[in-house]
Protein backbone atom coordinates (compact mmCIF):
# COMPACT_ATOMS: atom_id res chain seq x y z
CA UNK A 1 0.00 0.00 0.00
CA UNK A 2 1.33 3.33 -1.11
CA UNK A 3 0.15 6.80 0.73
CA UNK A 4 0.81 9.05 -2.72
CA UNK A 5 -1.52 11.61 -4.06
CA UNK A 6 -1.59 13.42 -7.29
CA UNK A 7 -0.78 16.90 -6.73
CA UNK A 8 -2.65 19.37 -9.76
CA UNK A 9 -1.62 23.19 -9.41
CA UNK A 10 -3.41 25.40 -12.12
CA UNK A 11 -3.42 28.94 -11.50
CA UNK A 12 -2.17 31.98 -12.29
CA UNK A 13 0.50 34.50 -10.60
CA UNK A 14 -0.08 37.95 -10.57
CA UNK A 15 2.70 40.40 -11.75
CA UNK A 16 4.20 41.31 -8.50
CA UNK A 17 7.00 38.49 -7.82
CA UNK A 18 10.49 40.19 -8.20
CA UNK A 19 13.13 38.41 -9.50
CA UNK A 20 14.67 36.84 -6.58
CA UNK A 21 10.99 35.31 -6.01
CA UNK A 22 10.73 34.22 -9.78
CA UNK A 23 14.27 32.33 -9.09
CA UNK A 24 13.71 30.39 -6.17
CA UNK A 25 9.57 29.84 -7.72
CA UNK A 26 12.03 28.30 -11.21
CA UNK A 27 14.40 26.26 -8.96
CA UNK A 28 10.65 24.68 -6.82
CA UNK A 29 9.51 23.71 -10.54
CA UNK A 30 12.50 22.77 -11.51
CA UNK A 31 13.08 25.37 -14.12
CA UNK A 32 16.42 26.74 -12.80
CA UNK A 33 19.47 26.56 -10.67
CA UNK A 34 19.09 26.90 -7.02
CA UNK A 35 19.40 30.36 -5.85
CA UNK A 36 22.21 31.28 -3.10
CA UNK A 37 19.22 32.42 -0.79
CA UNK A 38 16.10 30.81 -0.08
CA UNK A 39 13.28 33.29 1.00
CA UNK A 40 10.11 31.41 0.37
CA UNK A 41 10.64 27.98 1.71
CA UNK A 42 13.77 28.36 4.19
CA UNK A 43 14.29 25.40 5.74
CA UNK A 44 14.61 21.78 4.57
CA UNK A 45 14.78 19.23 7.76
CA UNK A 46 16.02 16.01 7.39
CA UNK A 47 16.59 14.00 10.15
CA UNK A 48 19.67 11.59 10.31
CA UNK A 49 21.90 9.38 12.65
CA UNK A 50 25.50 10.43 13.38
CA UNK A 51 28.11 8.24 14.36
CA UNK A 52 27.31 7.76 18.08
CA UNK A 53 23.70 7.13 17.21
CA UNK A 54 22.47 10.33 18.04
CA UNK A 55 19.14 11.82 15.81
CA UNK A 56 21.00 15.31 14.17
CA UNK A 57 19.06 17.29 12.17
CA UNK A 58 20.54 18.84 8.91
CA UNK A 59 18.89 20.93 6.37
CA UNK A 60 18.61 19.51 2.50
CA UNK A 61 17.17 22.03 0.18
CA UNK A 62 15.75 20.33 -2.85
CA UNK A 63 13.00 21.64 -5.60
CA UNK A 64 9.26 20.73 -3.93
CA UNK A 65 7.41 20.71 -7.22
CA UNK A 66 10.60 19.76 -9.63
CA UNK A 67 10.12 16.25 -10.79
CA UNK A 68 9.81 15.94 -14.56
CA UNK A 69 9.51 12.74 -16.72
CA UNK A 70 7.61 9.87 -15.92
CA UNK A 71 4.91 9.41 -13.09
CA UNK A 72 5.97 6.57 -10.45
CA UNK A 73 2.38 5.47 -9.21
CA UNK A 74 -0.10 7.32 -11.06
CA UNK A 75 -0.59 7.17 -15.01
CA UNK A 76 1.13 10.12 -17.31
CA UNK A 77 3.78 12.30 -16.53
CA UNK A 78 5.35 14.62 -13.80
CA UNK A 79 5.84 18.20 -15.25
CA UNK A 80 6.01 21.75 -14.48
CA UNK A 81 5.40 25.04 -16.54
CA UNK A 82 5.75 28.68 -15.74
CA UNK A 83 4.83 31.10 -18.58
CA UNK A 84 4.91 34.75 -18.97
CA UNK A 85 1.51 35.44 -20.19
CA UNK A 86 0.87 37.55 -23.04
CA UNK A 87 -2.60 38.67 -21.59
CA UNK A 88 -2.86 39.11 -18.46
CA UNK A 89 -7.01 39.76 -17.09
CA UNK A 90 -5.90 36.47 -15.23
CA UNK A 91 -2.55 36.96 -14.03
CA UNK A 92 0.69 38.00 -15.44
CA UNK A 93 1.95 34.04 -15.14
CA UNK A 94 0.28 30.77 -15.90
CA UNK A 95 1.39 28.35 -13.58
CA UNK A 96 1.03 24.56 -14.34
CA UNK A 97 2.83 21.74 -11.83
CA UNK A 98 1.36 17.50 -11.35
CA UNK A 99 3.63 16.45 -8.96
CA UNK A 100 3.62 13.03 -6.92
CA UNK A 101 3.57 13.78 -3.33
CA UNK A 102 3.76 11.54 0.17
CA UNK A 103 1.76 12.77 2.95
CA UNK A 104 5.27 13.40 4.90
CA UNK A 105 5.80 16.23 1.99
CA UNK A 106 2.81 18.00 3.27
CA UNK A 107 4.00 20.63 5.82
CA UNK A 108 7.06 21.52 3.95
CA UNK A 109 5.08 21.93 0.15
CA UNK A 110 2.09 23.49 2.50
CA UNK A 111 4.50 26.51 2.81
CA UNK A 112 5.28 27.00 -1.11
CA UNK A 113 1.68 26.63 -1.31
CA UNK A 114 0.61 29.01 0.88
CA UNK A 115 3.39 31.56 -0.65
CA UNK A 116 1.58 30.82 -3.84
CA UNK A 117 -2.21 31.54 -2.73
CA UNK A 118 -0.84 35.14 -1.78
CA UNK A 119 0.70 35.54 -5.29
CA UNK A 120 -2.26 34.37 -7.30
CA UNK A 121 -4.44 36.00 -9.13
CA UNK A 122 -7.99 37.10 -8.22
CA UNK A 123 -9.86 34.84 -10.53
CA UNK A 124 -8.38 31.98 -7.77
CA UNK A 125 -10.30 33.42 -4.33
CA UNK A 126 -13.32 32.76 -3.25
CA UNK A 127 -15.85 34.77 -1.46
CA UNK A 128 -14.59 33.48 1.97
CA UNK A 129 -11.01 34.61 1.14
CA UNK A 130 -9.59 31.00 0.62
CA UNK A 131 -7.66 30.53 -2.31
CA UNK A 132 -8.06 27.36 -5.11
CA UNK A 133 -4.88 26.59 -6.02
CA UNK A 134 -5.92 22.88 -8.10
CA UNK A 135 -6.65 19.65 -6.67
CA UNK A 136 -5.34 16.51 -4.99
CA UNK A 137 -6.55 13.18 -5.44
CA UNK A 138 -5.11 9.48 -4.14
CA UNK A 139 -3.23 7.87 -6.83
CA UNK A 140 -5.66 5.10 -6.62
CA UNK A 141 -8.77 6.94 -6.72
CA UNK A 142 -10.61 8.99 -9.78
CA UNK A 143 -11.88 11.54 -7.48
CA UNK A 144 -10.35 14.81 -7.08
CA UNK A 145 -10.50 17.04 -4.45
CA UNK A 146 -10.34 20.51 -4.40
CA UNK A 147 -6.79 22.43 -3.44
CA UNK A 148 -7.49 25.36 -0.95
CA UNK A 149 -5.77 27.60 0.99
CA UNK A 150 -7.41 29.00 3.94
CA UNK A 151 -5.79 31.26 6.28
CA UNK A 152 -2.85 30.65 5.34
CA UNK A 153 -2.87 26.91 5.43
CA UNK A 154 -3.31 24.31 3.05
CA UNK A 155 -6.39 22.03 3.39
CA UNK A 156 -5.01 18.74 2.60
CA UNK A 157 -7.45 15.64 1.92
CA UNK A 158 -7.44 13.28 4.86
Amino acid sequence: MSDIFELMLTLDLRDELSEDELAELRWHLGLGPKPEILRIVTEFPFWDEDDDGELVVEDHPQPLLGRHGEAFKMDGALISVLLRRERTWFGAWALTSRQEIHPDQFDLTGKLLSWLATKAGDCHRRFDGSVDLGWTRFYESRQAEPLVVRDGVVIWPS
